[in-house]
């Protein structure tokens, strides 16, 4: 596989509550992987950790050839990743093209301009994120992710508070990204539309993960079909 980053036998507790125990994350060029788990699993806490924004109790994070006992998430971002959190990424602070430009500069990125109107936002880029909605302030930062040009992305609920509309552009943007090679990893609960997406399919859940493979064979998993798909679960056709 080409894996680019992997998160491995990661522990995390908080409060003496123990979040995760021993799970991995693994990103891979070229695909589009998505980690599902019940709220509270621990998804996102395990995706900060291999992002470099949280400190795991243990467990190594490995990068583009690299291997991290710690390491912070500006260590990883200069070598390629690029994390996307479950709240806002850009500041209100600055125009939308202002920050473009900043991290086009920062990263020797591509054009502000074509970037924006890739993702139908260059009416908007003299405007102050605040002033967006929920669907063009997401637009935004996928704009933000192809002036970066990263290796690797990690998004942790990019769907949230978005139209419809939008979420279907999302998920283009996202499997574009991983047909130009990035490695791409997803949480979310939007069922259907990750597993209609996915190339992958990992499941978090009582502090470990599984790796349940294409959503074709992810969705015929016993347990996480009783667990976690639930009603919803209906097998694809192979």
């Amino acid at each position: 596989m080409r894996e680019i980053l992997t998160a491995e036998c990661v522990g995390k507790s908080f409060a003496g509550r123990r979040v995760l125990t021993s799970a991995t994350l693994r990103a891979v060029r070229g695909e589009l992987r998505v980690l599902f788990g019940l709220n509270g699993s621990g998804k996102s806490t395990l995706l900060k950790i291999a992002a470099g924004w949280l400190e795991p109790d243990n467990g190594s994070v490995h990068f583009a050839g690299h291997a991290y006992l710690s390491v912070r998430l500006t260590e990883l971002a200069a070598q390629g990743l690029l994390y996307l959190p479950d709240h806002d990424l850009l500041s209100n602070a600055f125009t939308v093209r202002r920050q473009l430009e900043m991290i086009r500069l920062q990263f020797n990125g591509c054009n502000v301009v074509e970037s924006a109107d890739r993702l139908g936002i260059s009416q908007h880029l003299e405007k102050r994120p605040h002033e967006l909605s929920g669907g063009e302030r997401r637009r935004a930062e996928l704009a933000a992710i192809f002036v970066r040009r990263p290796l690797c992305v990690l998004a942790d609920e990019p769907y949230r508070g978005v139209a419809p509309k939008d979420a279907q552009d999302l998920t283009s943007t996202f499997a574009s990204l991983a047909a130009d090679g990035v490695a791409v990893v997803i949480t979310g609960h939007e069922v259907p539309t990750l597993l209609a997406a996915a190339d992958h399919v990992s499941w978090c859940t009582s502090g470990t993960t599984y790796e349940l493979g294409p959503p074709v064979v992810a969705t015929h998993h016993p347990m996480f079909r009783r667990e976690y798909l639930g009603t919803w679960a209906r097998p694809i056709a192979i």
